[in-house]
């Protein structure tokens, strides 16, 4: 599925001017709980003794605290916000929302997610929304702390053993395969040399390529030993299509060609 995305600037001809705002997080959290179409409080703009003061006071329907515990539960969020006001500082900011459009044209079958960007103005004024130290601060504050040093993990005391899971065990089932396979088979011993040789001679006239475990399986014999051997009479793969692999040297090779095949077929 693709994704397109339009802008709307139609708030460029229109010169609306937005304030940019940083508010605390539990305030945000507080207008979360509004009903869509209800109010989340008031801004007053004032000023004293010359210059412009606001303040933002949240309903009074918002001020409670979903606390926990019984000593908790008259705890209420600040309701005075006054704003502490920061020049743009000539910056050029603006503010966008969107809208997705994706649900009505993949009904329609185009598979295209669609964006639809709007600029809601442009930034005149920036400020930070600061709550005024009283006692319900306070002890929000203290609430606040009291959750960050909260372990996130607890250990806790069984009164009986859980048997759902998984109990330890002394040896697992592949080691205990692994040891009895170990004692049957029995220690590999070297066997004589020209024996090992046709060991091997019988198996590359089968295959082509072997991997140092297949031929250890196949003589029965040490690893050291039988890499000592494939060494004089073989060459290993480290890279390519049959990467790490043995294959014979050309003068021990009795391989018949394509043509030699052939001709046998023909023949017979």
């Amino acid at each position: 599925m693709s994704e397109k995305m339009e802008v709307d600037l139609s708030g460029v001809k229109q010169s609306k001017g937005v304030w940019l705002v940083k508010v605390p997080k539990y305030l945000s959290q507080q207008w979360d709980k509004a009903a869509e179409k209800g109010d989340v409080g008031k801004i007053t703009i004032g000023k004293k003794q010359g210059k412009t003061e606001v303040c933002f006071s949240l309903s009074d329907e918002l001020t409670a605290l979903d606390a926990v515990g019984e000593n908790d539960a008259s705890l209420q969020v600040p309701k005075d916000h006054p704003f502490t006001m920061h020049t743009v500082g000539g910056q050029t900011m603006a503010v966008f929302s969107h809208s997705d459009t994706g649900a009505e044209e993949a009904s329609n079958g185009s598979g295209t997610r669609s964006w639809v960007g709007h600029l809601e103005g442009m930034v005149v004024h920036r400020a930070e929304c600061r709550p005024a130290v009283t006692d319900s601060y306070m002890k929000l504050k203290k609430l606040q702390i009291k959750e960050s040093v909260k372990p996130q993990r607890l250990s806790q005391q069984l009164e009986r053993a859980v048997t759902t899971i998984f109990k330890p065990v002394a040896n697992h089932d592949f080691n205990v395969e692994y040891e009895k396979k170990k004692k049957t088979e029995g220690k590999m011993v070297r066997a004589e040399r020209q024996l090992v040789l046709d060991m091997l001679f019988s198996a590359f006239e089968k295959h082509q390529y072997y991997n140092i475990k297949a031929l250890v399986d196949i003589t029965k014999q040490p690893v050291t030993y039988l890499k000592e051997i494939m060494r004089e009479i073989g060459t290993y793969n480290s890279k390519g299509a049959h990467k790490s692999t043995w294959e014979l040297k050309p003068e021990y090779r009795h391989y018949q060609s394509a043509e030699e095949e052939e001709e046998e077929m023909q023949t017979t």
